[in-house]
């Protein structure tokens, strides 16, 4: 079993990817808050806000910006909006919508263009994803299934052989919409994990109306049935609960809510701090303390691998959003902390350990780049890590060798990577385009680990690549879409060089691609680095700065931009002539942890620069103007496009924030802010000081500019708080002197 333990991998691992929902109009409008300013645009070389972000941006270093202490906050007038559920809160978002929704619905073709979003939306023509979990008598491929009959979806399972077939014949294991409709809740599916290597019971996770918080209920995949706590089934009430199942599933590892001990549970970030060894039927209230954090960690979880023969348990302490400490648990419950950078990440696969670097690692005489990716055996370097945390003065002769299974360089880096059984399968970003690689260990007749590329896949697109049985087999699944490429699904195996990818699923083109081309461009960022992006556009496209143009952009938290198959965007803009052009700024993925750690803190102006020098060049080269250019970004990137509207509104005719981050004086208090502080700062010290120059809910007053602006937001969202949409919202209409009601 293949064990990251780096928990917000999830944004990132092949193995728990993190997939933002796409919005399905039209929605409950006490859900979300989609809310249209209309523009009193006036273009001016330099606004207000913009001076005032540059005067805090001077020459300065960073702790010569953070000298000053924090002030007080200041009484918020709207801080009554951060009620999510609240009576009057969502009357007020009630009559945003209307306003919103009317405005939309008078636009020319707008129900012809909602009806084909819909039908792109519930297809059921979508590639459906699957998970192999064999049990002894069927090898079953399990998949969770969404369209219009079945919204919540329908978990179900094939074998391969059906699953090759256009329609295969598909047995319903849960039902969601039933399990809804007989319980009266909103169920939302939050996944399952299954109990290794029998895989006949897997703890299922459901959520309420797609909350991150969910309910857990053991369930029987043989019987299709859930088990009951009469029969001694796990089951734990709504919470963001951390839960793995130990070797044989008579226990768990569990980090909630207990009984009695809710006021320190959880961390400041609102996920586990305690991590507990429940027995099977046992109260909740009599597990086992494993490990407790400290109320400022951002989390704390408890692993096991599963995988016969390398049964083992790990505990993980988030410190901080990008550090960590990561624990060896032996049989008799002691723990060795794993002698590593506190930012890199492990990976554990049977006899290996990986490390990914997020900083330079001197170790053995040897220096290895941020950004590496490390093997070295995992017996060996266990035995390493107990010397250290021992202080074995021969802890140096316990030191295993590292072998380097990527190196980065100015303008690669390190997408993902695969183990499979025996092999390990490295994705590589080289200049924000994949290539994807094999390495295998070292035999008798080697002494380091052979490489060699697959190749043949179609120029600017994503290739993603995932392991179906890494315990047993060397086969993967790899993911090609693009742009204009729709996604295909190929089943391969790694193990032989001749193998030929064979090709199970293909999405059909929602949109006409006839006459459109992908390029890649780059530009200089104010400070002089280099910055790319990708335009997609009609061929030939006449360069007289008249094109309506959207530009995309993120920049935060490591998450590359990689092209991708949108099929809502190339309906609804790039066949009616738009231009769509994704930013790769600083502060995002594309070129590893260097790229990222550039926009931190005091740094994240960076970010906002890159993008703009983005703006910037698409006027100067002639694809469009300010007037035709309009900015859309969600969560961290809400953040970026209302940076773009407060300080940067002359280079923009229309921005689009999407459940944006916006009051930066009270993001680390609201949800789970308080875990993004590694990000962003900590606006509760000296950090305000360069907080607040990035801060849009601070930034309103007297704009000069004001292009249109779309804000929208989800009641249900738990880890953004609805409330900076709608404070900012409100911010506006009172500047604007438009009453609330």
């Amino acid at each position: 079993m293949q064990i990251r333990f780096a928990w917000k991998r999830i944004q990132k691992s092949s193995s728990f990817r993190l997939h933002a929902a796409s919005p399905r109009y039209p929605v409950c409008p006490a859900l979300r808050l989609p809310y249209i300013f209309p523009s009193n645009q006036q273009h001016s070389s330099r606004s207000s806000n913009l001076n005032h972000y540059r005067s805090v941006h001077t020459d300065m270093s960073p702790s010569e910006l953070v000298k000053n202490p924090v002030a007080p906050e200041p009484e918020d007038p709207w801080a009554y909006l951060e009620d999510v559920t609240g009576e009057k809160q969502l009357d007020w978002v009630k009559q945003r919508n209307a306003v919103s929704t009317e405005l939309m619905a008078s636009l020319p073709n707008f129900a012809q263009l909602q009806d084909r979003i819909l039908k792109i939306l519930d297809s059921k023509d979508k590639i459906p994803a699957v998970a192999k979990h064999a049990t002894s008598k069927n090898e079953w491929y399990y998949n969770l299934w969404k369209d219009a009959t079945n919204p919540r979806g329908l978990w179900r399972r094939t074998t391969l052989d059906e699953y090759r077939k256009e329609a295969p014949n598909w047995e319903i294991v849960l039902n969601l919409d039933q399990l809804g409709r007989d319980e009266g809740e909103n169920w939302v599916w939050a996944g399952a994990h299954f109990l290794e290597p029998a895989n006949e019971r897997a703890l299922v996770y459901l959520s309420r109306g797609g909350a991150d918080a969910n309910v857990l209920r053991e369930f029987d995949v043989i019987r299709k049935r859930f088990i009951t706590p009469e029969e001694d089934g796990f089951t734990l009430p709504e919470a963001k609960s951390r839960v793995y199942w130990r070797p044989g599933g008579d226990s768990l590892f569990v980090g909630t809510v207990f009984p009695g001990e809710e006021s320190t549970s959880l961390t400041d970030s609102g996920y586990p701090r305690v991590i507990k060894l429940w027995r099977r039927g046992t109260p909740l209230s009599s597990a086992e303390t494993v490990y407790a954090g400290e109320q400022g960690d951002v989390s704390v979880a408890a692993y096991s691998d599963l995988e016969p023969g390398y049964e083992r348990d790990f505990v993980q302490r988030g410190v901080t959003f990008w550090t960590n400490e990561t624990y060896y648990r032996d049989q008799n419950g002691t723990l060795v902390k794993l002698a590593k950078p506190d930012d890199a990440e492990v990976n554990a696969h049977r006899q290996y350990i990986l490390f990914e670097l997020r900083s330079d690692w001197t170790i053995g005489g040897a220096t290895h780049q941020a950004g590496s990716l490390l093997v070295t055996n995992f017996d060996a370097f266990i035995a390493y890590s107990l010397a250290v945390t021992s202080n074995d003065p021969s802890a140096a002769s316990h030191l295993p060798h590292f072998e380097p299974l990527f190196t980065p360089t100015p303008r690669k880096s390190l997408a993902g990577f695969s183990p499979t059984r025996n092999h390990v399968v490295v994705n590589e970003l080289d200049n924000v385009r994949n290539r994807v690689y094999v390495l295998t260990p070292p035999t008798a007749a080697t002494s380091t680990w052979h490489r060699r590329e697959l190749t043949g896949f179609p120029a600017f697109t994503t290739v993603s690549c995932s392991p179906v049985d890494p315990e047993h087999d060397d086969t993967v699944f790899l993911t090609v879409a693009g742009y204009l490429t729709p996604s295909s699904l190929y089943l391969t195996t790694v193990a032989d060089h001749a193998a030929v990818p064979e090709r199970l699923k293909r999405t059909p083109g929602f949109f006409d691609t006839t006459g459109l081309e992908v390029s890649q461009y780059e530009t200089k960022s104010d400070d002089g680095t280099i910055v790319p992006y990708f335009q997609v556009s009609r061929t030939g496209l006449k360069l007289d700065g008249t094109n309506r143009t959207l530009l995309y952009g993120y920049g935060g938290f490591e998450i590359a931009m990689v092209p991708g198959y949108q099929a809502t965007t190339g309906s609804a803009w790039l066949e009616r002539g738009g231009v769509y052009v994704v930013a790769n700024i600083r502060g995002g993925g594309e070129f590893g942890p260097t790229w990222h750690q550039a926009a931190l803190k005091a740094n994240r102006h960076l970010a906002y620069e890159d993008f703009v020098a983005v703006a910037k060049d698409l006027a100067r080269r002639g694809v469009t103007c300010p007037q035709y250019l309009g900015c859309m970004g969600g969560s961290n990137g809400g953040l970026l496009v209302g940076n773009m509207y407060t300080t940067y509104a002359q280079n923009f005719g229309a921005v689009v924030c999407q459940v944006p981050l916006l009051d930066m004086r009270k993001f680390n208090k609201l949800l789970a802010g308080a875990s993004w502080m590694a990000e962003y700062g900590n606006p509760d010290t000296e950090d305000w000081s360069f907080i607040q120059s990035f801060s849009p809910y601070h930034l309103t007053e007297s704009l000069p500019t004001h292009p249109p602006i779309l804000f929208y937001t989800s009641t249900r969202d738990d880890r953004v708080h609805p409330g900076h949409a709608r404070k900012m919202v409100a911010r506006i209409l009172n500047e604007r002197n438009v009453p609330e009601g």
